[in-house]
């Protein structure tokens, strides 16, 4: 082991051991400030992820304790200055507007996506939502334009038959076949 990766180790080390013996203190006390053990956990652990990286600093600068609670407490007023500033506008503006509900066809078709495979659902929305061409779906899935456009065919079938019941036959003729009429000999045979 060399010596950059031994005191990488004891750094982790030294961190690992100095969070478990402060982070709950720690975390009551941004608790007791911002009466939310969320947004106390959560500036909490946002102290200690920006401590580990000068975490050979604050350790050469003495006790690591005042730097991270600083960090810690005003992440906390930050978060809570913000919250007070979302409902100060709130009042003066009233409640967002209510957004309306998506359509049962939309619900439907976003069901109906979600439930085709993977490889079906990415062709189909770099495709038809993204508008990209077949030979761009290729490059970005790294397949080829044929199988992209098997993709594609097999997921609008799949959809089709979610949405619509099954999709009529692209091959197939529109309508009724007619026969045409042939000519028959007098024995009733066709003629040629």
């Amino acid at each position: 082991m060399s010596a950059r990766q031994e005191r990488e180790r004891e750094a982790r080390e030294s961190f690992d051991t100095y969070y478990a013996a402060s982070a709950t203190r720690l975390i009551s006390a941004v608790f007791a400030v911002t009466g939310n053990l969320a947004d106390a956990e959560d500036a909490v652990q946002e102290a200690y992820a920006r401590a580990w990286l000068r975490w050979d600093r604050l350790c050469a600068e003495g006790d690591p304790a005042p730097w991270i609670r600083t960090v810690a407490l005003r992440l906390a007023v930050s978060t809570w200055r913000k919250a007070r500033n979302r409902l100060r506008a709130q009042f003066r503006h009233g409640p967002p507007p209510d957004v309306p509900a998506l359509a049962p066809d939309r619900v439907a078709l976003i069901e109906a996506v979600r439930a085709l495979p993977a490889d079906q659902r990415k062709a189909i929305v770099l495709h038809h939502l993204l508008d990209l061409p077949v030979a761009q779906v290729a490059r970005e899935l790294g397949a080829t334009e044929t199988a992209i456009r098997t993709r594609l065919s097999r997921a609008r079938k799949a959809l089709a038959v979610r949405l619509d019941g099954p999709a009529p036959d692209p091959a197939a003729p529109a309508g009724p076949r007619r026969r045409t009429p042939t000519h028959r000999n007098r024995k009733g045979l066709p003629s040629a």
